[in-house]
C-alpha cells in the first residue's frame, strides 16, 4: 500500500479547509496507510497542542476529535521549520505526533516508496 502524503497550508481562518484535510488523513491512516501531513504557512499553528478546536460546519466532526483518531491510527505531522521559526512558534509546545521539518525530511519519508499526495 502507498503512503499518502497531505500538505496542508491553511489554518484556523478557514476551518472547513482543515475539515477536509484531516478527513483525509483520517482515512489514509485508518486504512493502514502511512500517513503524514506537511504542515505550512498558517497550518503549523495547528501542531500547537490545544489549537485546533471548533467545528467547521454543521454536521462537520469537532476538530480535536478529527486529530486525536489521526494520532491514534498512527498519523503524523511534519511541520515547516522555517514557518515555525517566522512565527515564533515552540516545537516543545506540539501535539505528540507533531515533528518540526521541512522539504528534506518530507522527502526522505517519502523515499523510494509509491506516496498519493493531495494538497489543501
Amino acid at each position: 500500500m502507498s503512503k499518502a502524503a497531505i500538505s496542508l497550508t491553511t489554518g484556523l481562518e478557514d476551518p472547513e479547509k482543515v475539515t477536509v484535510a484531516f478527513l483525509v488523513a483520517v482515512a489514509a491512516a485508518e486504512a493502514g496507510r502511512e500517513t503524514t501531513m506537511f504542515l505550512t504557512k498558517e497550518a503549523v499553528r495547528l501542531a500547537v497542542s490545544g489549537v485546533a478546536r471548533g467545528v467547521a460546519c454543521e454536521g462537520c466532526p469537532p476538530l480535536p476529535t478529527l486529530l486525536s483518531r489521526y494520532a491514534a491510527a498512527g498519523g503524523s505531522m511534519l511541520v515547516c521549520g522555517i514557518c515555525v521559526d517566522a512565527k515564533g512558534l515552540d516545537p516543545s509546545t506540539f501535539v505528540d505526533n507533531a515533528t518540526k521539518g521541512g522539504t528534506v525530511q518530507l522527502w526522505q519519508w517519502i523515499g523510494d516508496d509509491s506516496c498519493t499526495t493531495f494538497s489543501y
